[in-house]
């Protein structure tokens, strides 16, 4: 314990003196006035949440934490802030060896160019449940201050954790997400969930059998082994399945239409470009419903043929 210890201690001290990470630990239980950074007023929806939901999103809009903002972002804003959100993100959990990968929208983005999808709002990624155990234990409620290029006097990032984050089953609705990563300028945010066995499908005899607590069923070969790529020019991790997870979650056509969301699919430039004026709240899980499918948890599907490899 000790030399892990020391070792996590190295490993931040060189990262403060190459001007590129800074960590404090936020006091508190992560209330409004324990984290707030420049709003006079909590514009989260903690009033109106039941008291026993952790986290909170914003009065005018699920994905934004009021705690730090108090309006949407202009659409070319928020493209730019989120790309520094999964940057930051990805580097902070390759730098502390916490293991994580892309999912959900967010992965579609990355099948179509290796690029969030211009009109989603939010970044979602997974972990397993002892990785997301051990980053509670050693940095919930830590912020980490980042120099970007474009954000000259830097920005700071916060790792909040839901204690809940333990509980086994699906039943908890209010507390799905296990976690976030958090601007605290913007108020932006990449929400966690957490894979773990899914002890009562594995009594049945379902080897591998894995789930989180948003209802999503899969099997250890679904995801492991990760496959090693790039997302918006930083290294990054997908679920070794991607295709097959991507077509139960949003059906095969998801893959292949080329117009979506006022965007149209740019075959010589690999973008996705507006193809009218695109109005503020604009995301991808919104529409959702056009493109979904019945969800067929993992644990009841045929066996299928592992897809081809696509260029990573």
């Amino acid at each position: 314990m000790l030399i892990r210890f020391l070792y996590w201690l190295s490993l931040a001290i060189s990262l403060v003196c190459l001007g590129l990470l800074e960590t404090v630990v936020v006091n508190g239980d992560a209330d409004f006035e324990s984290v707030r950074v420049r709003l006079n007023k909590d514009h989260s929806g903690k009033r109106g949440d039941p008291k026993e939901k952790y986290f909170h999103e914003s009065v005018f809009h699920p994905h934004y934490d009021g705690r730090f903002a108090d309006r949407q972002l202009s659409y070319e804003d928020r493209k730019s802030h989120l790309v520094a959100l999964v940057q930051t993100y990805l580097f902070t959990m390759q730098d502390i060896g916490a293991e994580t990968w892309l999912m959900h929208g967010t992965l579609m983005g990355w099948w179509w160019n290796r690029k969030i999808l211009p009109w989603d709002s939010d970044i979602d990624v997974q972990m397993t449940v002892n990785t997301l155990d051990f980053l509670a234990s050693y940095y919930n409620m830590s912020v980490f201050h980042y120099h970007l290029p474009h954000i000259p006097e830097g920005r700071d990032y916060m790792l909040e954790i839901n204690p809940g984050f333990a509980t086994v089953g699906s039943f908890d609705k209010l507390n799905m997400i296990d976690a976030r990563w958090i601007d605290m300028e913007t108020g932006l945010f990449i929400d966690v969930t957490t894979v773990r066995p899914n002890t009562t499908a594995r009594a049945l005899g379902i080897e591998g059998a894995l789930q989180c607590k948003d209802k999503h069923h899969y099997l250890e070969q679904d995801i492991f082994p990760l496959r090693e790529s790039v997302f918006e020019d930083t290294p990054v991790k997908v679920p070794f399945q991607y295709a097959w997870l991507l077509e139960e979650e949003y059906s095969k056509a998801s893959l292949t239409r080329t117009e979506f969301e006022s965007h149209q699919w740019n075959a010589t430039t690999m973008e996705w470009e507006p193809i009218k004026s695109v109005p503020l709240y604009n995301d991808f899980e919104s529409s959702i419903p056009m493109l979904l499918k019945t969800f067929t948890p993992g644990i009841n599907r045929p066996q299928k043929t592992r897809p081809k490899s696509r260029p990573t």
